[in-house]
């Protein structure tokens, strides 16, 4: 009997840099921080912020939260996130705002089961992400 397990709430991204990240996933990815307030009032030591339907919290390597992973690093994460429209249209957006690709597009599985393109970059913490399409 399959658990009843929905999907990934959130995703933590270790960061030396809060405020450069927040700006960088910004810019780069469209991030909204509705809770940008409480974290610089001290109420939370990770930010979340909202990238499409993905949640990511941001957090400090160097001002961990109460229950943290035993290895903490910034630039270990590996993300990917779905772009849905033409891979074209991804490799327009990173060009125009700086962000180097550093492979693709390259031909990759979704967790659909459907094939589709992905080109890869770095945040400023040397987090590798991933935007994938599988859109023509």
């Amino acid at each position: 009997m399959p658990l009843p397990i929905a999907g990934i709430d959130h995703v933590v991204i270790m960061t030396t840099n809060v405020e450069r990240s927040l700006t960088f996933y910004k810019t780069v990815l469209g991030a909204t921080s509705p809770f940008e307030r409480a974290f610089k009032d001290g109420k939370t030591k990770s930010l979340p912020i909202q990238i499409g339907k993905a949640v990511v919290n941001l957090q400090a390597v160097d001002d961990p939260a109460y229950i943290v992973a035993n290895t903490l690093a910034a630039g270990s994460t590996d993300l990917c996130f779905r772009w849905d429209a033409p891979l074209a249209d991804a490799i327009a957006h990173l060009e125009a705002a700086g962000v180097a690709i550093i492979e693709g597009p390259v031909d990759r599985p979704a967790a659909d089961g459907t094939w589709g393109k992905s080109v890869y970059f770095r945040d400023p913490d040397g987090n590798l992400l991933e935007l994938l399409s599988t859109v023509s």
